[in-house]
C-alpha cells in the first residue's frame, strides 16, 4: 500500500504568500510565518511556487526559501521560475529536496535530462497540468499532475492550494486514518498505561527546545492530555489546580508543538522536545527557569553554547564600539580586512597542522573560527543558518 502525504501550495511573490491570482493572503503572517504554521499543524511536505517576473524579485522569492527551510521542518519542492539551469541549481541550493519542472514550458522540458544528469533524478520533480502525464523516463524521482504526487518509492500524495490558511493536518490525518489510508501519522509506542503515574494518575513533563535543548518548563500529564497531545501534535497538559485539561498556548497563543517525547530508564517521567511559540513561561520569560538559587564559577564548554556566547560578544561590539576593542577595529577596517585575517588564520592552520603537536592547530583553529565569526557578522549570518545548512547535506 502507498504511503500518502499532505503537501501544502505556498506561493511566493516578492518575497510575500500570495493566492493564485496574485493578492497577499494575509496581513498578519509572513510567508515564513504561513509556512511554519503548516510544517507545526502537520503538513508532510511544502509544495513552493516561486512567481517573478524580475531577476530581483526572483532573489527576494529565494532569500525567502532559505528563511522558511531554516525556520521549519517539513521537506520544500520549490519550482515556478526554472529558465534554465542554473535555477535549479539555485532552487537547491535554497535548501529545497526537489526542484520542480513546469512540463508546460518547453524550456523545461529541454532542461529534464541535463538536470537530472548534473543533481540527481532524486532532487528532480516534474509537474503537469491539465490531467495529461508524459513519461519522464528515469529523470525524475516525482510526477505531480494537477494536485496529485507521484514518488517513485511508492509514495502518492495530495496538494492543498494556497488559499487553504486554516489547515489543521493533524485533523485530516487522523479522518484519513479512519478511512484506510495509509497518512504519516505518529502513534506512542508506549501506551499511557506502561508509564508510572503518581496516586492521581499523572506523570511530570520536562520541555526542552528541540534545536537548543533549553530547559523551558515542568508540567504533568494525565492519560487524556496524553493522547490530546499525539493527536494535535500540541502539547497538551493536566493542570492539578484547576482540575481540568489545558492546552499550553489556547490562551496566549504559544502553543507548544512536539517534536520528539521521550520517557526516563524508570518510565516515571517524559522528556518533551518542542517547537516554542514566544514565551514558554506565564511570566514572559522564554523559559520558567531563571531565578537562580546559586551558581558557581565554571568554564562553559558546551560547543553550541561557546560559540553563541562569543558571537554575541561580538554583535555587541559591532552594535556598541568599545574603544581599544580589536573586534571593533576589524569593522572599522571593513570586509577588506576581515577577509584578509581570515585568509591568514587559514593559513596558518595549514602551517601548524605539519606540526605533530595537536596544540599549536587548536590555537589556530580557535583564531580562525573568531575571525570567521567577525565575518559572519559582518555579513548577517547566524550560528543557525551554519548549523541548518550542515544538517541538510
Amino acid at each position: 500500500m502507498k504511503e500518502f502525504r499532505l503537501v501544502q501550495e505556498l506561493i511566493l511573490k516578492n518575497g510575500e504568500a500570495v493566492d493564485a491570482a496574485g493578492q497577499k493572503i494575509t496581513m498578519e503572517k509572513t510567508a515564513v510565518d504561513l509556512a511554519v504554521f503548516y510544517s507545526n499543524f502537520g503538513a508532510d511536505m511544502l509544495m513552493i511556487r516561486d512567481i517573478s517576473d524580475t531577476d530581483e524579485e526572483h532573489e527576494k522569492n529565494i532569500d525567502t526559501v532559505k528563511e522558511i527551510v531554516s525556520n521549519t521542518d517539513a521537506p520544500v519542492l520549490l519550482g515556478g521560475n526554472v529558465k534554465r539551469l542554473e535555477d535549479v541549481k539555485k532552487y537547491i541550493y535554497a535548501g529545497a529536496v526537489m526542484a520542480v519542472l513546469d512540463f508546460s514550458k518547453e524550456s523545461n522540458r529541454e532542461l529534464l535530462k541535463e538536470a537530472s544528469d548534473r543533481f540527481g533524478k532524486e532532487k528532480i520533480a516534474v509537474e503537469f497540468t491539465g490531467g495529461e502525464k508524459n513519461s519522464v523516463g528515469d529523470y525524475a524521482d516525482c510526477v505531480i499532475c494537477d494536485t496529485e504526487f507521484e514518488w517513485k518509492e511508492n509514495i502518492s500524495g495530495r496538494l492543498y492550494h494556497a488559499e487553504n490558511t486554516a489547515a489543521d493536518f493533524h485533523a485530516e490525518k487522523a479522518a484519513a486514518k479512519k478511512a484506510g489510508i495509509p497518512v504519516i501519522i505518529y502513534e506512542p509506542q508506549v501506551a499511557f498505561s506502561d508509564l508510572k503515574t503518581d496516586a492521581h494518575g499523572l506523570i511530570p513533563v520536562i520541555v526542552q527546545d528541540y534545536k537548543t535543548n533549553e530547559v523551558l518548563m515542568l508540567a504533568y500529564m494525565n492519560e487524556e492530555a496524553y493522547y490530546h497531545t499525539m493527536e494535535s501534535g500540541r502539547m497538551t497538559y493536566y493542570s492539578r489546580s484547576r482540575k481540568e485539561l489545558w492546552e499550553k498556548g489556547m490562551t496566549s497563543g504559544h502553543f507548544q508543538y512536539w517534536k520528539e517525547l521521550t520517557a526516563d530508564c524508570d518510565s516515571d517521567t517524559i522528556l518533551a522536545k518542542v517547537y516554542q511559540v514566544g514565551a514558554a513561561c506565564h511570566t514572559g520569560k522564554r523559559s520558567c527557569f531563571f531565578q537562580q538559587i546559586v551558581k558557581k564559577d565554571y568554564t562553559e564548554r558546551n560547543p553550541y553554547k561557546v560559540f553563541e556566547d562569543v558571537f554575541h560578544v561580538i554583535l555587541e561590539r559591532k552594535e556598541h564600539p568599545k574603544e581599544g576593542s580589536y573586534t571593533n577595529y576589524l569593522f572599522d577596517k571593513g570586509i577588506d580586512k576581515i577577509l584578509k585575517k581570515c585568509g591568514e588564520e587559514a593559513t596558518e592552520i595549514v602551517i601548524a597542522a605539519k606540526n605533530p603537536n595537536p596544540e599549536e592547530i587548536k590555537y589556530e583553529i580557535s583564531d580562525f573560527l573568531y575571525h570567521v565569526m567577525v565575518l559572519m557578522a559582518e555579513k548577517r549570518i547566524t550560528w543557525e543558518d551554519i548549523t541548518t545548512e550542515l544538517a541538510r547535506r
